[in-house]
């Protein structure tokens, strides 16, 4: 089945064989980041962030990131993914120093541009840091606004929810949409109903995970009415334990309700799961068949940071 993902971290789907042969190129030393089994190592959320950043630290300059997003979106394609959408943060291209970022940025879009020509399509959405602090998000957000169209159509934030509030980066929120650039942001993961909220006030058509929005009545209203898209990553979800397993987690209560779900892998290496096999899952635990599966790319499509035209071609896929 061809599928549409909106929601994966470049660098958080770097292959644990991609890391350590950065690594043993730069001769840098990456003991602790991997079990025995040669899987990412972590234990909780803030152990996955400090291994997301070490692996994240080794990957370095225009060449590497654009070796990386060749590797990332060849195994999207093989999951039957036609059209992704890639998070990538300036915080790790040059220290968010535009000169840097653009040099980057070259190197990505040359790569997206000839795999495009190979049936995977794709986006990039700059990305802030939240627990970096506002302050450096301004510098991502203005790389972002000064780099926009092209492969960049979308500015979101990741990092910890539980640091700082959402609103706290209106400026960056702001001078990304003066840009013309889509809005998304992580919420509703770690910070509950009301980080989804701070999320809308910033403008966000898009919620990244969005996921206990369910424990409010009246916000899943709203986000009915709103058409707003929550782009959902269950695997990932049930890996760090926001839910207990796959019968626990709320996407198809949130589909039954009226609220536009999206399918993605988030992090996959990290997470030990593909589209394919989130596909599966659904499948296998909600009864979910073509009809929901569909859906959810249509949504997909609708939500998408990109012309109307590449939206046209894409909901044609699915008709």
């Amino acid at each position: 089945m061809k599928k549409i993902e909106l929601h994966l971290h470049l660098e958080g789907a770097a292959p644990p064989d991609f890391i350590r042969s950065l690594a043993g190129e730069k001769r840098a030393d990456l003991s602790g980041i991997f079990n025995d089994r040669g899987h990412y190592a972590y234990d909780d959320f803030a152990g996955f962030l400090r291994c997301y950043e070490a692996a994240t630290a080794v990957i370095q300059g225009p060449r590497d990131y654009a070796r990386l997003l060749a590797e990332v979106l060849e195994r999207c394609a093989e999951e039957g993914v036609i059209y992704a959408e890639l998070f990538v943060s300036p915080e790790f291209c040059g220290a968010a120093d535009l000169s840097a970022w653009r040099d980057h940025l070259a190197a990505m879009t040359e790569v997206a541009d000839a795999a495009r020509k190979q049936g995977i399509d794709s986006r990039g959405i700059v990305t802030a840091i939240r627990h970096f602090d506002p302050g450096r998000a301004r510098r991502s957000a203005i790389c972002a606004a000064e780099t926009a169209g092209g492969w960049i159509t979308g500015f979101g934030m990741g990092g910890a929810e539980q640091v700082h509030k959402a609103t706290d980066f209106g400026w960056s929120f702001d001078c990304a949409a003066e840009a013309g650039l889509g809005l998304t942001c992580h919420a509703g993961e770690w910070g509950g109903p009301d980080s989804v909220r701070q999320a809308l006030d910033l403008g966000c058509t898009r919620i990244g995970h969005g996921v206990r929005a369910i424990e409010d009545v009246v916000l899943i209203r709203d986000l009915v009415e709103q058409g707003i898209t929550l782009e959902v990553c269950p695997g990932s979800n049930i890996a760090l334990g926001v839910y207990p397993s796959w019968q626990a987690h709320p996407i198809a209560r949130l589909a039954d309700s009226g609220v536009r779900v999206t399918v993605s892998t988030d992090d996959p290496p990290f997470f030990h799961t593909t589209m394919r096999a989130e596909y599966d899952r659904l499948a296998t635990t909600f009864g979910w068949g073509d009809t929901e599966f569909r859906q959810i790319n249509l949504w997909a499509a609708d939500a998408a940071f990109c012309d109307s035209a590449t939206r046209d071609r894409l909901k044609k896929e699915f008709a």
